[in-house]
């Protein structure tokens, strides 16, 4: 697979933060199936460590898997499905799309939308300026249920999952339009990286843990199972776009500071200098409301040198868009420093 079949493959498995056993069971196998040997955290992450030259000191490099989504909140009397948000998002960002129920009971998955409860213009004259929150909006399931006691023979219980429609497009101009680039863009990355590394023998310089993790959308994904000898940590996560910013969907994005305060300062410009050295195209950026792995990390107690990196996101958090030329920049980006010296 290339790295865009794996971002296809990725987005269009369903892993909402605290559902992700299926995807991360993907990224075990398919590593494995490279030659390496994955572990599963306790808490659900994939660790893939390979072997460098220097044995001493060692890099971490981190991409997530987990997506927004939300959770069966309560079952309504007309047997629609009131929703609870996992993840940081608002509910204005999902009206309208189509999703799924995964049923913890039985296995089985039903498909609905989510709306407004008023939606329809000919009855509530508030349908337009009625406020989207978790008392308004509601998911009208695809069955023929009228009643809340009709829904829940179907299986579904408060607490079930909820995943929304990836609607993946990759256009003919380069764009990739899908939810869940935030993070899947990444972690298609460092699958390919892997995969590139074993076909062609190469030999980094320092072991270097490739941590898929499970838990990022909610703080604490890749903050713990560092080991050691870990000096070095980048996230490769996503460069957020919008007023002020500098990050655009053709470049990697470098970020210098988010809502955590600022990444390494030696590390950062480390990647600057090899980006200009390999041409590589790139955008220096601040992120204010974010927080990564490596920040969590930070938190946790890593006693590291942390920096954030990765594709330009057009609409975070919404339906999101980038271009195959910001997944190339970015890929390069993480491969360069990889296969660098580590900085004095």
């Amino acid at each position: 697979m290339k790295t865009l079949d794996y971002i296809v493959k990725l987005t269009n498995t369903p892993s909402p933060t605290g559902f992700t056993t299926a995807i991360m069971d993907y990224i075990q196998t398919e590593v494995e199936s490279f030659g390496y040997q994955a572990t599963k955290t306790p808490k659900g992450g994939i660790l893939v460590s390979v072997p460098g030259k220097n044995e001493e000191e060692h890099r971490m490099v981190t991409a997530h898997l987990d997506t927004l989504g939300a959770m069966v909140r309560a079952i309504k009397p007309d047997g629609r499905i009131k929703m609870d948000l996992v993840g940081g998002f608002g509910y204005p960002s999902i009206e309208g799309e189509n999703c799924l129920i995964h049923v913890a009971k039985n296995g089985k998955t039903y498909t609905g939308t989510i709306l407004m409860h008023q939606t329809s213009v000919h009855v509530y004259k508030d349908a337009s300026t009625a406020e989207r929150n978790q008392t308004n909006m509601e998911i009208r399931l695809d069955e023929k249920v009228k009643t809340a006691d009709e829904t829940k023979a179907l299986g579904i219980e408060v607490g079930d999952f909820i995943s929304f429609d990836p609607r993946t497009i990759v256009t003919d101009s380069g764009f990739i339009k899908s939810r869940h680039l935030d993070d899947k863009v990444s972690a298609a990355i460092l699958l390919h990286l892997l995969k590139t590394y074993k076909e062609e023998g190469i030999e980094l310089p320092y072991t270097t843990h490739f941590y898929f993790s499970n838990n990022e959308e909610i703080g604490y994904g890749a903050n713990s199972s560092i080991p050691d000898q870990v000096v070095e940590y980048l996230a490769v996560d996503m460069g957020a776009m919008g007023d002020d910013q500098q990050t655009d969907e053709y470049t990697v994005s470098i970020c210098v500071k988010d809502g955590s305060g600022p990444y390494h300062y030696e590390l950062r410009q480390h990647l600057v200098a090899l980006a200009e050295n390999e041409s590589i195209p790139y955008r220096l950026d601040i992120y204010p409301y974010y927080g990564s792995d490596a920040s969590a990390a930070m938190r946790a107690g890593a006693d590291v040198r942390h920096a954030l990196l990765g594709a330009g996101i057009e609409s975070s958090h919404s339906y999101e868009r980038t271009h195959i030329d910001s997944v190339v920049a970015t890929e390069k980006m993480v491969d360069v420093y990889l296969q660098s010296e580590m900085v004095e």
